[in-house]
């Protein structure tokens, strides 16, 4: 038993795990259709088509969407459902969707377009069914089953120009409010109302309202004007206006009045009367209105006027007149009366001179005599003037004078020239005529006593002739003035200044400088400058376009910049490029100095030479001294050094000393010093000779105060070179280089002598 019942357990477990389900589709309908009218009743039908694996129950959730938003949430275990709409409306048209839910499962349908068409009729209510001429009546239109946003319009009907609507839009209300004025004239109004919905989906619009009735009451009537005694009058006639009205107790305003001017007015009555004498300035339209706040109602009548003689004629003899001819004036009048007066009067901001009373005026014109003129008529009270006549009388203009302004003699070629032309007598207005020769310029009509102004710009240099001419209204008078004769100047051009000679001078010498213009008027100033001072060092007014000056005797202070100016009557100064002058040393000065130097250098050597001969003679000390290649004995035969006595012993000597001047002079040497080196004279001593020893002696030492001369001469020169000077020294000392040739002669034949020898030292040491 108890395995029985465990086998019908296991068997129910597992038909219940394949409990299995899915949803295949979800339809939505609309009950009766789509398109439903305002009004009816809509069911939205929901249908889920679900396939199970076995005949078990599933709970369905059913959910209506519009537009959207949720409309209802159902819970079923049936597999539809419906959403019941009793009366559908505008606001019920849009887009519909069902979703069906079970368990974890869920599926939408498609989208189903639902549309409710028409409005229901709108009602439409006046607060007021009784409303005075001007009164503003209230008017309510309301739809209560539909849904705002609305758009309400109100019509008033059977007005002469059609309808008259206004339109009103609701956003949160389904009903709104009007005023509409009640107009005069209005007896019973009508109106209606209409409403309209707009969406996405499409417009709908309400059928009219029932008509509402409003019955108007009049304040006042329409006033009456009556024009006493006829409609037509004429001249002189006294007319009377009565204006009558009906009104109900109100506070009114009665205005008479002629086109937009107010005669007469009056308030809190019913009639109002204006009286007047007519002229042909009352023929017209005449108003009588009556006002009570925004209310006005008014009545018009035409008044004709019949003329009872014509307006006066002033007739004249010319409107401009030369002064010294007859002024001519006459007033005619066109009636069936005779006139009662006339006048001839002048007219001066607006005040009248009498001039004479009768029908005519003559007189010989004056420039007094320039006014405006009019004529008066008097007829049975009616005063008529003639339209106004303006008279000019002309003086003849004098002869004019023409000027430059400011006042100058010469003018610039290429700048304006201001000038100015008048005539002191004259009736303005004057019309000046500006010439340059017979060619008009420019001209100009002046209304006034100031001159008139011209402006020109000369293109040539030279003399230009100017003159004017002035001429007004009177017929025969032409006047010119005198020819004004103005000379035209050019400013100067490109200033050049160049020297003779160019950039360098001698000192003491002089210089020549040039200055010159490429164009300009005549006579031009020149000044000759140094940079830095203002002074000029030379000037010179030329009638020419260039200048020579010539500058003796320069010195080093005059080195530097140089410039020249230049400028004539323009008063425009030009300025030439600036030029270098460099003062360099004279010849004879360069000659002075290296003969100076000569002499120091000669004073040095022969003082060097003198000391060291007295110191020599002071020693007592003799030595023989050989130069050359060979050697020299002593009495025993044997071979001595240079430095060396017939003793044997060593001494300071000729050759030793020369021997390191040149060394030092050779590694001293460079391009700046190119000196010859000393060559010296090579004796060679056979056999010794006490009287050829001591002749020696002499020899060897005035040999070795020549070589101490020699290295003066040398560091001199070394020093002359600094100064560049070496090449002066050896133009100058030309006449040592031949006294030295001579020496060389002799010494091929004679022993030398030591002052000989000195002197071809300082000759080769150049």
């Amino acid at each position: 038993m108890c395995l029985a019942l465990l086998v019908i357990l296991l068997h129910c477990s597992s038909l219940k795990a394949r409990e299995v389900f899915t949803i295949n589709k979800v339809e939505i309908r609309a009950d009766p259709s789509l398109q439903v009218p305002n009004g009816d009743a809509l069911t939205i039908l929901c249908i889920a088509d679900i396939s199970k694996s076995g005949n078990f129950m599933i709970e369905h959730h059913f959910t209506f969407f519009k537009d959207g938003r949720i409309l209802s949430d159902i819970t079923s275990l049936q597999n539809r459902t419906e959403y019941k709409i009793p009366a559908a409306r505008f606001a019920d048209t849009g887009e519909y969707v069902c979703m069906v839910k079970a368990k974890e499962k869920k599926k939408k349908s498609e989208v189903m377009l639902v549309k409710v068409t028409g409005l229901p009729k709108p009602k439409l209510t006046a607060l007021k069914n009784m409303v005075t001429e001007g009164e503003e009546l209230v008017l309510k239109c309301e739809v209560p089953e539909e849904a705002p946003p609305l758009t309400f319009t109100f019509q008033k009907l059977l007005t002469p120009g059609g309808p008259v609507t206004r339109t009103k839009k609701e956003l949160e209300k389904n009903f709104t409010t009007i005023e509409i004025p009640v107009e005069p004239g209005d007896k019973i109004l009508r109106f209606q109302c209409i409403a309209s919905v707009y969406s996405a989906h499409g417009m709908q619009e309400s059928a009219p309202s029932d008509v509402e009735l409003v019955t108007v009451v009049e304040p006042f009537s329409t006033p009456a004007l009556v024009i006493e005694p006829s409609l037509n009058v004429t001249e002189g006639d006294n007319v009377k206006l009565v204006c009558r009205v009906v009104v109900r107790n109100y506070d009114i305003e009665i205005i008479i009045q002629k086109d937009k001017v107010i005669l007469n007015s009056t308030r809190g009555q019913n009639t109002l009367t204006y009286f007047t004498k007519v002229s042909m300035q009352d023929n017209g339209n005449y108003t009588c209105k009556v006002e009570l706040g925004s209310v006005s109602k008014e009545k018009t009548v035409n008044m004709v006027v019949t003329e009872l003689f014509s307006k006066p004629e002033l007739i004249h003899s010319a409107k401009m007149i030369d002064e010294g001819d007859w002024l001519q004036l006459q007033c005619k009048v066109k009636g069936l009366l005779p006139v009662t007066k006339i006048s001839i009067k002048t007219r001066y901001l607006g005040k009248d001179n009498l001039l004479n009373d009768s029908s005519s005026f003559i007189t010989k014109a004056h420039v007094n005599n320039t006014a405006t003129y009019i004529c008066t008529a008097e007829i049975n009270g009616i005063i008529k003037e003639s339209d106004p006549v303006k008279i000019n009388v002309y003086a003849p203009v004098s002869i004019p004078q023409l000027w430059i302004v400011p006042s100058v003699r010469d003018v610039i070629l290429g700048r304006a020239i201001r000038f100015q032309c008048q005539s002191m007598y004259g009736t303005p207005p004057i019309t000046y005529k500006f010439f340059r020769g017979n060619k008009t310029v420019n001209s100009s009509q002046i209304f006034n006593k100031l001159p008139a102004e011209f402006r020109d710009k000369p293109t040539e240099v030279g003399v230009e002739q100017y003159s004017c001419e002035a001429s007004n209204h009177h017929s025969h008078i032409r006047k010119r003035s005198r020819e004004l004769n103005i000379t035209v100047i050019a400013p100067v051009g490109k200033v050049n200044l160049i020297s003779v000679p160019k950039r360098e001078v001698e000192d003491g010498k002089g210089i020549s400088f040039r200055c010159y213009v490429e164009t300009g008027s005549l006579p031009i100033n020149f000044k000759l400058l140094k940079q830095n001072n203002r002074k000029p060092i030379s000037e010179d007014t030329k009638m020419d376009t260039e200048v020579i000056w010539y500058k003796e005797t320069w010195s080093k202070q005059d080195s530097g910049e140089y410039f020249c100016e230049a400028s004539n009557p323009t008063n425009i100064v030009q300025r030439s490029d600036v030029i270098s002058i460099n003062v360099i040393l004279a010849s004879w000065q360069k000659v002075l100095i290296a003969l100076f130097v000569l002499v120091i250098i000669v004073i040095l050597g022969c003082g060097g030479c003198c000391w060291y001969l007295w110191k020599k003679r002071k020693a007592k000390h003799p030595s023989i001294e050989m130069s050359g290649s060979a050697g020299v004995t002593n009495s025993a035969g044997v071979k001595l050094e240079p430095r060396q006595n017939s003793d044997g012993q060593y001494y300071p000597g000729y050759m030793d000393d020369s021997e390191n001047h040149m060394k030092a002079t050779d590694e001293n040497k460079g391009p700046e010093h190119e000196i010859t080196e000393v060559e010296y004279t090579e004796v060679e001593v056979s056999t010794p000779d006490p009287h050829r020893d001591s002749g020696e002696n002499r020899y060897s030492r005035s040999s070795h105060g020549c070589s101490t001369v020699h290295r003066f001469l040398v560091a001199g020169l070394k020093c002359a070179s600094k100064i560049n000077i070496v090449e002066k020294l050896k133009v100058v000392l030309m006449p040592l280089r031949i006294a030295s040739s001579n020496i060389n002669c002799w010494e091929k034949n004679t022993k030398p002598n030591p002052r000989w020898k000195m002197l071809h030292l300082f000759q080769k040491t150049l």
